[in-house]
């Protein structure tokens, strides 16, 4: 199962099984305006952090295929990437998260916990065990540097 399940894929997945638990289950009771505004700025923010991941691995000429980690030529620890090691991976999080939030579900949120998991498991592991190999010591510094989420 390790990098088989393409990220964007599994956040389409999650989001659909979070709106199925959604539907069959009670909603909580928020203000239409504040549920509206806290799940948009959320989505925002992820949206600003998937991009931004997405645009220093595109300035550093390296590869943005998350199932072949080992095509990368390049250690990418500057811009976003100084303040997390899968920023494009927390920004689908929140993602998920302002869309638990939107569906006014709290056990739909158990989604965001599922999301995670898997990708600590069978995406970011995998991808961290191939950048060991590739860049030695200058990944190790930087995963003692940098949490792996924020």
């Amino acid at each position: 199962m390790e990098k088989r399940i393409p990220p964007v894929a599994l956040v389409l997945i999650v989001g659909l099984l979070m709106w199925l638990i959604a539907e069959s289950g009670p909603r909580v009771n928020i203000g239409e305006t504040l549920r509206l505004a806290v799940a948009t700025a959320l989505f925002l923010l992820g949206a600003l952090f998937a991009l931004a991941g997405v645009l220093a691995f595109r300035s550093s000429n390296t590869t943005v295929d998350p199932r072949k980690p080992e095509a990368s030529s390049t250690l990418v620890s500057s811009g976003v990437y100084r303040y997390s090691r899968n920023p494009m991976y927390l920004g689908f999080g929140l993602w998920l998260l302002g869309w638990g939030v939107f569906l006014a579900s709290a056990w739909a949120l158990i989604g965001i916990f599922v999301f995670m998991v898997y990708m600590n498991r069978f995406q970011i592991a995998p991808e961290e065990r191939a950048l060991r190999e590739m860049f030695g010591d200058d990944f190790r510094d930087y995963e003692r540097r940098v949490r792996r989420w924020l």
